[in-house]
């Protein structure tokens, strides 16, 4: 199992997602929770890697992780234009209805923090790359 990490000053994104690409668990935390809620998750899940975002707040998160979870594998993954594409998954998750639905996708808005789609992403991100597949 992977975790995915969207680490981020005031809040952060997490999921958890298997190598088939099925995903088991995401969801948004207050950055003070984010340990917590790591530590809980890798009681419930069999993890062997964290795949994280490599830009806002990264280096200060990977220590912390780091120190936390020795265990765990910590791959930085890049995280560019990774919000943009996580506002237009948002939409196929979760399909507007109403009055939203008539907007062009370009200027609907997610009515939450979607920080955890965009570690959703960067878990998929890390399965395309050559680092998982000599691991998975």
């Amino acid at each position: 199992m992977i975790l995915g990490f969207d680490p981020g000053r005031d809040k952060c994104g997490i999921a958890v997602m298997n190598s088939n690409g099925e995903i088991h668990n995401h969801q948004v935390v207050s950055a003070t929770d984010a340990i917590a809620t790591i530590e809980s998750l890798s009681q419930q899940y069999p993890l062997e890697v964290i795949v994280m975002g490599n830009l806002t707040t990264a280096k200060s998160w990977r220590d912390q992780l780091q120190s936390r979870f020795p265990n765990f594998s910590i791959e930085m993954i890049n995280e560019h234009n990774s919000t943009l594409e996580a506002r237009d998954r948002y939409w196929q998750m979760y399909p507007p209805r109403g009055f939203t639905r008539l907007l062009p996708q370009g200027i609907r808005i997610p009515p939450r923090p979607i920080d955890d789609i965009v570690a959703i992403i960067l878990i998929e991100r890390y399965l395309l790359s050559e680092v998982a597949s000599s691991k998975f």
